[in-house]
């Protein structure tokens, strides 16, 4: 039986873009909410024997908690069903960045999840994880099949055609991995900041040398989630005399007013991948995600 790609409601246009993409059937997964915040979710096949045998689950890991209990629901299901594999495609990765204690007794989220993930799925499909120790996705999640693909090179070809000889400008030295990948496909000139962190929505932004006077400046990272990282950044840079910062991200996590504290600060355009549902996107990752859950698929027979 062809394998069948499972997507709960709220995500249903880009699961859909993919299905499409790989060529395989959709189904939704509908949920019900108890008043007490129970979940009852129900897989679109009336009866057990219609289960195919390899289940692909869309699922991004936005506001991950809820999330991650649907993927042990459906998963420990689909196995005690006797489905025989499981493919999770999770465009945004919740938990990658805490990958370390930074003060004694915390909590180190990164490989416990992974390890979770692992034990729930056969193969694992993600886009710009934020892998700032490690160099592999495997490293985090301990199996054969996990793949890490990258959304800076068409964030790069959108901000090339979008604006005239702009230029790239990561808020931070983690950034440096996508600006740069991003600044290769749209041919464009790029460098990052310099960032003090006090606190979650307390940081310093130093500017790089790269002169921004006359510039038109398009800001990029892998996750916007508070904002004010770029919102330091676009002021600092419309101070020394850039003539436009625009935004093009990953993850449009914009938690809170965080969209309003970026326009704020001056950005202009915003532009996000579709990894996470929001009103930002501009770039589709269908095409990504689904040649490479084809290999993924013909890797697990």
């Amino acid at each position: 039986m062809t394998p069948v790609l499972l997507y709960c409601d709220d995500e249903s246009a880009a699961a859909r873009r993919l299905a499409e993409a790989a060529g395989l059937e959709a189904g939704v997964v509908a949920c019900h909410r108890f008043p007490d915040r129970e979940l009852r979710l129900t897989l679109p096949f009336p009866r057990a024997d219609a289960l195919p045998r390899t289940l692909v689950v869309y699922r991004s890991l936005d506001r991950p908690n809820d999330k991650l209990v649907e993927l042990l629901l459906i998963a420990r299901h689909a196995r005690r069903q006797g489905v025989r594999r499981l493919v999770l495609v999770a465009p945004y990765l919740a938990y990658m960045r805490q990958d370390k204690a930074f003060h004694p007794g915390e909590i180190v989220s990164q490989t416990l999840i992974g390890a979770f993930l692992a034990e729930l799925f056969d193969a694992v499909i993600t886009v710009d994880p934020h892998l700032h120790r490690i160099e592999r996705l495997d490293q985090a999640i301990p199996l054969a099949q996990a793949l890490a693909l990258s959304g800076a090179s068409r964030l790069g070809e959108l901000v090339a055609a979008r604006r005239e000889d702009p230029l790239l400008i990561g808020p931070d030295a983690e950034a440096y991995q996508w600006v740069r990948e991003a600044a290769a496909a749209g041919g464009l000139a790029f460098d990052v900041c310099h960032k003090t962190r006090r606190g979650d929505r307390d940081v310093a932004i130093e500017l790089p040398g790269i002169p921004v006077r006359g510039r038109q400046v398009v800001l990029m990272d892998d996750v916007a989630s508070t904002g004010h990282s770029v919102a330091r950044a676009a002021e600092a840079l419309l101070a020394a005399g850039a003539v436009s910062v625009d935004l093009a991200v990953t993850h449009a996590l914009f938690a809170g007013d965080a969209l309003a504290v970026v326009e704020a600060a001056g950005v202009g355009e915003v532009w996000s991948t579709d990894c996470i549902a929001h009103a930002s996107n501009a770039v589709p990752m269908a095409p990504l995600l689904g040649q490479a859950l084809v290999r993924v698929l013909a890797g697990l027979g």
